[in-house]
């Protein structure tokens, strides 16, 4: 199929799903048109310029190349909500909603209380948090000035008034500081993972994805560190490896964490760890 000859919505489409899944060529379409899915299905007859063919015809071809179709329209639902996402921060991801709501589940909904989200990416953690706790105070932390800039454009378009995006090492930028929550989805695939080869991970940022040989230097730190940054009966909640629950919650165990536990993803897979500390014991 070439420009040459008008291309009508529905043609457009067909012959794209020969190449990439429909789903895929629908959003793509989404994009370069600026309409809703229901405009696609109303008007399948409406031709497309030439422009917009180019247009559609380059995200096709990079989508056949592996590009992730977020970064391809900017952005990803998360949580009821809609991130602006680019090649500087991870795709938010189903599975990290388990530590939402587990979040949520902690934190009561008329109560102030301070919470930080540790390597915040896109912020979709730490916004989803703060959104639907709006007495509480956010800090979302990254290493990545590009992810910072990222979040921070994520909580003016999202209107969240009380969220604090700061650039800094983990806790390096918190000194003294205390949270009655500590969440995070830390890099935890190990470095020589084939996994990073494959799929959209080859397109994400390596330093939000990968900790060492075993996937865990990330976690280990955090766990480390995160007693002397929470209040009594304060929680750490983490997002881990498919293989790495109990490792976390030993880890937990060994400062002195109780009501440790851990909690599968749709696929059953142990996802996410924390526990609560109690500095009383």
């Amino acid at each position: 199929m070439t420009g040459m000859q008008p291309v009508t919505i529905s043609q457009a489409l067909d012959h794209a799903n020969t190449l990439i899944d429909r789903i895929d060529a629908i959003l793509l379409l989404q994009q370069v048109l600026v309409v809703s899915h229901a405009f696609l299905l109303t008007y399948p007859d409406q031709i497309l310029t030439a422009q917009q063919f180019n247009q559609f015809s380059n995200l096709v071809q990079q989508r056949i190349e592996g590009v992730p179709v977020a970064y391809l329209i900017g952005e990803r639902a998360f949580f009821d909500l809609t991130f602006k996402v680019t090649e500087a921060v991870l795709i938010p991801r189903p599975e990290t909603e388990l530590l939402v709501e587990w979040a949520l589940k902690l934190l009561s909904p008329n109560k102030f209380c301070k919470i930080l989200d540790l390597g915040t990416g896109s912020g979709a953690l730490g916004i989803s948090i703060a959104s639907l706790r709006p007495q509480s105070q956010v800090i979302a932390v990254d290493l990545s000035p590009d992810a910072i800039n990222v979040c921070r454009r994520n909580v003016e378009n999202l209107k969240v008034t009380n969220l604090n995006a700061i650039c800094g090492n983990w806790f390096d930028e918190l000194l003294g500081q205390k949270f009655d929550l500590i969440v995070s989805n830390p890099p935890y695939v190990s470095e020589d993972d084939p996994h990073l080869q494959q799929g959209d991970l080859r397109f994400e940022p390596k330093m939000a994805l990968s900790a060492g040989e075993h996937g865990m230097s990330c976690i280990t730190h955090i766990i480390n560190e995160a007693p002397s940054h929470l209040s009594n009966d304060g929680w750490l909640l983490l997002e881990h490896g498919y293989d790495q629950a109990e490792t976390c919650r030993q880890l937990l165990r060994d400062k002195d964490f109780s009501n440790i536990c851990s909690y599968p993803d749709l696929a059953g897979i142990m996802r996410v760890s924390g526990g609560q500390l109690n500095l009383s014991k």
